[in-house]
């Protein structure tokens, strides 16, 4: 039996092409890559710790800007609440 007799292999599991297919799949869902906004913490309370630790914390608003695809500064949220409701409506124009 010559080697053009032998069945074609799928790719192995941790071949390049398998990861990049993984990676391409996961672009679409994350949220840094795909989202139009963010929010970032800026009170540091007791010197760390996730932004759920700091409900009452101000936030700063950001949006991603089309033309440079990097991300700029719109408004300061003044709790988690308000940063929230800011994120779960996109068509807002105005920042809090």
């Amino acid at each position: 039996m010559d080697s053009s007799d032998a069945p074609e292999q799928p790719p192995r599991r941790n071949s390049l092409e398998a990861w990049a297919a993984r990676r391409e799949r996961r672009r679409e869902s994350d949220h840094w890559i795909t989202g139009t906004r963010r929010v970032i913490l800026l009170a540091d309370a007791d010197g760390g710790g996730a932004a759920h630790l700091h409900p009452d914390a101000p936030r700063l608003l950001l949006e991603r800007q089309g033309d440079t695809g990097g991300w700029a500064p719109v408004g300061v949220a003044a709790d988690h609440t308000e940063a929230a409701a800011w994120l779960s409506n996109p068509s807002a124009d105005q920042a809090p």
